[in-house]
């Protein structure tokens, strides 16, 4: 694996045709996916600016363009007019001025008066490599123009540590006022979530207080990509805690989950239900993040990282990494997220898959109408041993997934079998494969789980145990693995 230097990592992009080649080699492994959203070049991280605007869906995501590597970081956009087929647009957000020289971090969108107006956090570093966190804004034009304001709209709190990052942009109609959420840590080293208003959107921003989680005052020590969203009767405060360990949950202590309950704007108070809630139950998803301007007010859509930090892919020695999961729709049933697959995937299905000989397609969508329990095995070797399991105990009523039969194991250090109780016994399951990704919804999204997977040559079988019918088709590609700069 490449050893990489600071002024390898935060090198510049002059030029498309520093990276041209890299390109080319990348779009020929065997891991690229056909209908996911995945990096250029380099690596792709957290999901940004999700809105809809002027008619079409965006979204930009975090990305290091020379390799499987974190470091000069870009907003690299993506536009979609039915959330399935994508097309690349390009980079949108530069680190090219003094308040962004180590970074165009994360942040999010809202449309303005004659442009989409995009938020992101500004990642300086001084002479002394010491980290400045600003949080800063531009307006992006139906032309492509990009019009950044020279200044941050604010610098950091002098009250909290370098770690304030990931400004959610909220629009409050009834106090007609906006909000910024960002996440933070104290300086004691507790994460938590601070916020800023205004009566406009890109100027006259104040800070207006520490976001209070009752209960949750000692949960991880920095909490990333916070949001709260109104998701039916219910507010849900979305992040990410970091470096906590979680029963259950393997050696990963980076999570993203949810509180579910209301939010009062004007106390700057998340009351909850006291329990937090995972988003999903595979191995690979964070930093997920909801649309802003939803076309329609009681939807709402969600879009992930199918990854998580600090850790290594088999992608990484062909000198890329990263994908997004699908977005998916978000409803609320007892007090939990239901996700489920967006309808317009249907138009992906092109034809049922042939499974004579047992071999299962690498780009397909599979669904099943089961009870009792159920076994099936991904990409298992031709005895039908091994694979990726999800099994089904319909007396415990838990589902789970096992990674570890697989040939590339790869973060096993985070564990490799998650369990999912699931609200009412399994019946019904749709399952969406690419060329490196797997993502599993149980009773119509109650139970969410995705993870990359990299087979190799000799595992190809799909093996079903249990009571039910299933049907398998492929799906045809949604995005063009374009080289556009």
């Amino acid at each position: 694996m490449k050893k990489w230097t600071r002024e390898e990592r935060y090198r510049v992009l002059k030029s498309p045709d520093e990276i041209r080649e890299l390109h080319d080699r990348t779009v020929q492994s065997d891991y690229r996916q056909t209908y996911h959203i995945q990096s250029v070049t380099g690596l792709l991280n957290d999901p940004n600016g999700f809105v809809w605007h002027d008619g079409k869906w965006h979204l930009f995501y975090q990305w290091c363009p020379w390799g499987a590597v974190h470091g000069l970081k870009y907003w690299y956009q993506t536009v979609s007019k039915d959330l399935v087929t994508w097309e690349n647009v390009g980079v949108c957000i530069r680190p090219d001025m003094d308040m962004d020289n180590a970074g165009a971090y994360s942040g999010s969108a809202l449309p303005g008066k004659d442009a989409l107006c995009l938020f992101y956090s500004g990642n300086r570093r001084d002479e002394n490599w010491v980290r400045v966190p600003n949080t800063c804004t531009l307006k992006l034009y139906d032309n492509g123009k990009v019009v950044k304001l020279p200044w941050p709209i604010f610098g950091p709190n002098p009250n909290y540590t370098e770690h304030q990052r990931d400004p959610k942009i909220i629009y409050n109609k009834e106090m007609k006022k906006y909000f910024i959420i960002l996440g933070a840590q104290t300086k004691d080293k507790r994460g938590c979530a601070i916020i800023y208003r205004s009566n406009e959107l890109q100027d006259g921003w104040e800070f207006a207080g520490e976001l209070k989680v009752p209960g949750f005052e000692n949960f991880g020590d920095m909490w990333e990509c916070p949001a709260i969203e109104s998701i039916g009767d219910y507010d849900v405060f979305l992040f990410c805690p970091q470096h906590l360990s979680i029963e259950g949950r393997g050696g990963n202590i980076h999570h993203n989950g949810y509180l579910v309950g209301k939010m009062n704007w004007e106390t700057l108070t998340f009351e909850h239900d006291n329990y937090f809630h995972f988003l999903d139950f595979g191995f690979d998803s964070y930093a997920a993040e909801c649309a802003n301007n939803m076309p329609t007010e009681d939807n709402a859509v969600l879009v992930a990282w199918m990854g998580l930090p600090d850790t290594s892919y088999p992608t990484d020695e062909e000198e890329w990494s990263g994908c997004l999961t699908l977005p998916r729709e978000l409803l609320m049933r007892d007090r939990r997220l239901i996700q489920r697959p967006l309808p317009a995937l249907a138009a992906l299905r092109d034809g049922h898959a042939d499974l004579s000989e047992g071999k299962l397609p690498r780009a397909c969508e599979i669904e099943i109408f089961c009870q009792g329990n159920v076994e099936l095995r991904f990409f298992a070797k031709a005895d039908g041993s091994g694979g990726y399991v999800f099994r089904y105990d319909d007396e415990k009523q838990v589902a789970s997934v096992d990674k570890s039969g697989m040939t590339q194991r790869y973060n096993q250090q985070l564990g490799e079998k998650m369990d999912r109780p699931l609200a009412n016994p399994l019946t019904h399951l749709r399952i969406f494969i690419d060329r490196s990704s797997i993502e599993i919804f149980a009773n119509d999204g109650d139970g969410v789980f995705s993870s990359r997977i990299f087979p190799v040559e000799g595992e190809e079988r799909l093996v079903f145990e249990g009571q039910g019918k299933m049907e398998v088709w492929n799906l045809r590609p949604a995005i063009r693995d374009e080289f556009v700069v």
